[in-house]
């Protein structure tokens, strides 16, 4: 196996201060305090890959370094054990590696499309690396259910039997130019929660839109992103969280919620189809658009759904399902090649299809998560273009995971690769998403 990549994990020993001494009886004005016991030492992996982008081809071999230091300064004895994976399935024999001035080098490679991972430990320090070899060559680990149209226009159909019945509360605390509301909408189940913003005094058919989805977690809406309603002249804003909460609560409620009632959301009814939880998550975000695309100001074109992680995963499914969405932004997407076991390669998050006693998928889930795989939405995508980004040492959302989905969309796209990242949105994808969105407005307004 063969990797390219560069991650550092800095583990860090916190103080040891002990507790105050008691003051001296009866004189206050001096106190006896014992001295802080010294910092423990911090020590440092790093591990790199031999090309800055970390791609090869098939067969090519990587060479990592690996670096240690103590308190900044390299290591002059010391060992690393490393481990080296398919994107963290089907690991190697561990290998322990001598130090030479803090420094030791290993090489692996893969002779198939993928990741390979590395990963490094000394005590309690670790640090990932990973290359991509060929990862644009990664095909669905299997292929669209004959009937995925057919469960999805069913799905859609019931919807649309609901009527929207939206309900606008204004919210005072509004970016100036901006008119701002906590929106509640009808749905199949729980309703559409978010808070919606437009420019004040907007002209009819004149605004292109986007709808902001939310990542895994509890949370409310977020009002922020009504600002989004002063871009490039004027727009739409809609920001709804992932499971049609009430917005605008203090935290507890929402951790309460996070603990008990959405503790594990994400598993629920995993081998019904029908039941499944993302079902409704992504009929919300259906009626979404709904609500969005009936706003006279609406220029009856233009529509971004723009997320990342359980938003990426949402924005694949509305790129799939929805032909009026015209452009996705997916950071670090959930929700890809939920079947990748039949291929021999890790899924990513949710992972909702559990193994059963003798270390095999579950045969019904597996069935199940195929009308859910953003592998199959990609397949399904209409719209003029998507953007995506990933993470080389996501642990989370692996990068063969999200390729696998990136591959499969036929429409004009781009992926941004960030070689030393887990899941997180760096600052560098963030920028990315964000013009490419900007710019399809531009292009969609003829600027």
């Amino acid at each position: 196996m063969k990797l390219k990549l560069v991650s550092a994990i800095w583990l860090l020993v916190a103080l040891n201060l002990p507790a105050q001494a008691p003051a001296v009886a009866a004189k206050p004005a001096k106190e006896a305090v014992a001295p802080a016991a010294p910092a423990a030492p911090v020590m440092t992996l790093k591990a790199v890959t031999d090309r800055a982008d970390a791609l090869y081809k098939t067969g090519e071999t990587t060479t990592f370094t690996i670096e240690a230091q103590q308190d900044g300064k390299p290591l002059t004895e010391g060992k690393v054990t490393c481990v080296l994976s398919k994107d963290g399935l089907q690991a190697q024999p561990a290998q322990t590696l001598e130090l030479n001035d803090g420094k030791a080098t290993i090489t692996g490679k893969l002779d198939e499309p993928g990741f390979l991972q590395l990963r490094v430990s000394s005590g309690k320090a670790t640090a990932l690396a990973a290359a991509g070899y060929d990862p644009l060559l990664l095909k669905p680990s299997m292929p669209v259910p004959d009937d995925f149209d057919a469960f999805w226009n069913a799905q859609k159909a019931a919807l649309a039997q609901v009527p929207l019945k939206p309900v606008l509360t204004p919210v005072e605390k509004a970016p100036k130019g901006v008119e701002a509301f906590d929106v509640q909408i009808e749905c199949l189940g729980k309703p559409v929660s978010g808070y919606f913003g437009r420019p004040v005094n907007a002209k009819p058919k004149s605004l292109p839109a986007i709808l902001h989805v939310h990542g895994a977690g509890v949370r409310s809406s977020n009002l922020g992103a009504v600002s989004w309603a002063l871009n490039e002249g004027g727009m739409l804003s809609m920001d709804i969280n992932a499971h049609g909460l009430p917005n605008g609560k203090p935290k507890e409620y929402y951790d309460a919620l996070a603990a008990g009632e959405l503790k594990d959301y994400r598993f629920e009814n995993a081998k019904d189809r029908e039941k499944i939880y993302f079902k409704g998550m992504f009929l919300r975000l259906i009626r979404a658009i709904d609500f969005l695309t009936a706003q006279p100001e609406w220029d009856g074109k233009t529509l971004i759904v723009y997320g990342a992680s359980q938003g990426g995963f949402q924005a694949f499914a509305a790129a799939g399902l929805d032909a009026r969405v015209s452009f996705i932004c997916a950071g670090v997407p959930a929700g890809c090649d939920h079947t990748g076991s039949q291929a021999n390669r890790i899924c990513g998050w949710p992972k909702i299809v559990p193994n059963d006693a003798k270390g095999k998928p579950d045969a019904t889930a597996l069935q199940a998560a195929r009308y859910f795989d953003n592998v199959n939405f990609a397949a399904r995508a209409k719209c003029k273009g998507a953007v995506v980004t990933v993470g080389f040492i996501d642990t989370t959302c692996p990068p063969t995971s999200v390729y696998a989905a990136y591959n499969a969309l036929t429409i004009p796209k781009e992926i941004h690769t960030d070689v030393l990242t887990g899941h997180a949105s760096t600052p560098a994808a963030s920028k990315f998403m964000q013009a490419a969105a900007l710019k399809h407005v531009r292009e969609s307004q003829g600027k």
